[in-house]
């Protein structure tokens, strides 16, 4: 029998079949599109599906292998060491700033490791809350950068003026993290989303990422301009360049903030942020590495100075050794022996000394005349300064020694048989290193040689056959 239309069909009993639907879940067509890149922006195919490797959870679960499976877990890594190495200060040092400091790190390691894909599903799922690694990630960000800030502050102020400052900022930190809660739980359900968090909220809540970045980028923009700031003012090298390097990490801060808030605007009009999704991972894991190594650079950087130190001084003794070994087999008086055990800075100051001594005792037996000749071969070799003195004195040491060992005093003796003074130990070094090089140059040789000829040319015959046997 015919009758009238059934009511089920009116646009009520449609909203109410609507409203007994179950909630989205990460299988709905749309939650897939999304995930998968096809709302006009993710990287495509010929055909135009996205080409991505897929892989499956133990439950079925589709997860697309990303670069968060590589970047996480070695930023995570890096962290890791940092937060372990640092841990050790706490035993003699427990301020407010190795506080903030080791917090810091601390928030860094649970940010990575949280947010490696494997970590992320195992994590939301032993909680029970869908993508709490999510928040739980976003909100170690948040707190990571205040605890920048508060070791900023423990660095630049007094303890009570750095105790009022970071007042607001903790309370800041409360009502950021409260909004953050509050907004990620009135959001539907759509599915774990460990390798486009971000890019799905950004659809879904937007407000949620709106609170995140803008406390996200605020605090960067404090933590790079107080960082920047002190850098001029921090008592030790180390420190500086530490600063310089946290200060230097803001635009790959900024960097990912931009990708957030383009995501955020694409999803407004019906697109999403998969296409800028590398470069959002990419900046944010430079931001952090470079902001890690800034952070313990303080502390590693006087090995790295003593490691540098010791090539340079196991150098500096190679190249010194020979002239040490030429001048003492003349004069063995400055030498003192030394054990195996003398450590390699030791040995070099001896070789300085000994070399600088067995010059003094040379003096008597060094021609001014060669020094004069020395001087003008050194002028037209374009040296000139701390070469031309260099010049200058290994010319005097290879007529010295021609001439002791010939038992033939100079006519002349050199008034002194410096060119040059350093005024500290370091210069002095260099100066030594730079004798020792140009004492078998062609320079030294035409200096000691060009001698023999001037006196030739005077026309002493008597006096010009001993110079050339000489030279």
């Amino acid at each position: 029998m015919d009758g009238p239309p059934r009511p089920a069909r009116t646009a009520r009993g449609a909203r109410a079949r609507r409203a007994t639907r179950p909630a989205r879940t990460a299988g709905t067509d749309r939650d897939r599109r999304l995930r998968a890149g096809h709302w006009g922006l993710g990287a495509t195919g010929a055909s135009g599906d996205r080409r991505r490797h897929v892989r499956r959870t133990p439950s079925g679960e589709e997860q697309g292998a990303d670069i968060n499976d590589i970047l996480y877990p070695l930023c995570a890594a890096l962290a890791s060491v940092a937060l372990l190495y640092k841990a050790r200060v706490l035993r003699t040092d427990r301020s407010a700033a190795q506080l903030a400091l080791i917090g810091s790190f601390f928030f860094l390691v649970v940010i990575f490791t949280v947010s490696t894909p494997a970590v992320w599903v195992w994590l939301s799922r032993a909680v029970g809350i869908e993508n709490f690694s999510g928040l739980l990630s976003q909100s170690s960000v948040i707190a990571l950068s205040v605890c920048q800030q508060l070791v900023l502050l423990s660095l630049t102020l007094s303890p009570g003026a750095a105790r009022r400052a970071a007042v607001p900022r903790i309370v800041l930190l409360g009502v950021v993290l409260g909004a953050m809660v509050v907004l990620f739980f009135e959001a539907a359900a759509h599915g774990e989303s460990p390798d486009d968090f971000a890019v799905v909220r950004a659809h879904y809540t937007p407000a949620y990422l709106v609170v995140y970045l803008a406390a996200f980028t605020l605090t960067q923009i404090g933590v790079g301009v107080m960082g920047w700031r002190y850098s001029r003012l921090a008592p030790s090298p180390w420190l500086r360049r530490g600063l310089r390097l946290v200060a230097l990490s803001l635009p790959f801060s900024l960097c990912y903030s931009v990708c957030r808030a383009a995501g955020i605007v694409a999803a407004q009009f019906g697109g999403t942020g998969h296409a800028w999704e590398p470069a959002a991972q990419i900046g944010v894991a430079l931001a952090v590495c470079t902001q890690t190594i800034g952070w313990i650079l303080p502390d590693w950087g006087p090995h790295l100075t003593a490691v540098a130190d010791r090539i340079r001084y196991r150098r500096a003794h190679r190249i010194l050794l020979p002239l040490h070994r030429t001048l003492t087999e003349q004069v063995p008086g400055p030498v003192i022996p030394m054990g195996r055990g003398t450590d390699l800075r030791t040995r070099l100051y001896r070789t300085l000394i000994e070399i600088r001594d067995a010059q003094w005792e040379l003096r008597t037996w060094m021609d001014e005349d060669i020094a004069g000749a020395a001087r003008r071969e050194a002028g037209r070799a374009g040296f000139s300064g701390e070469q031309a003195a260099a010049v200058v004195e290994a010319a005097q040491l290879r007529g010295a020694l021609a001439a002791k060992a010939r038992d033939e005093p100079p006519a002349r003796p050199a008034a002194t048989p410096l060119a040059a003074c350093p005024p500290e130990l370091a210069a002095e070094l260099l100066h030594q290193q730079r004798v020792a090089r140009a004492l078998g140059s062609r320079v030294v040789d035409r200096a000691v040689t060009g001698r023999a000829g001037d006196v030739g040319d005077a026309g002493d015959a008597g006096d010009a056959a001993e110079p050339r046997q000489r030279a």
